[in-house]
């Protein structure tokens, strides 16, 4: 069973573009806080919504965002 909960490592808003919210490759989401969570979290887009914690999260597990980042767009052939 895969644990939904958000770990809450910033990379999904990290590393994907999100175009909804004019968010290029690599950038952090304008909407990410220090902690590393959404600032706009009720009121997020729908791409954003959609998203839920899997064993994707598990694969790219790393002591840092950026070695998260990189492992995420290494996974999806985007580097």
């Amino acid at each position: 069973m895969v644990d939904r909960t958000c770990r809450s490592c910033g990379t999904c808003c990290t590393a994907p573009d999100i175009a909804a919210l004019g968010k290029p490759l690599r950038a952090p989401c304008p909407h990410l806080d220090s902690e590393l969570r959404c600032s706009i979290y009720d009121k997020r887009p729908g791409v954003c919504r959609g998203y839920l914690p899997d064993e994707i999260c598990e694969m790219i597990s790393a002591p840092t965002l950026g070695e998260r980042v990189e492992k995420y767009l290494e996974l999806f052939g985007m580097k």
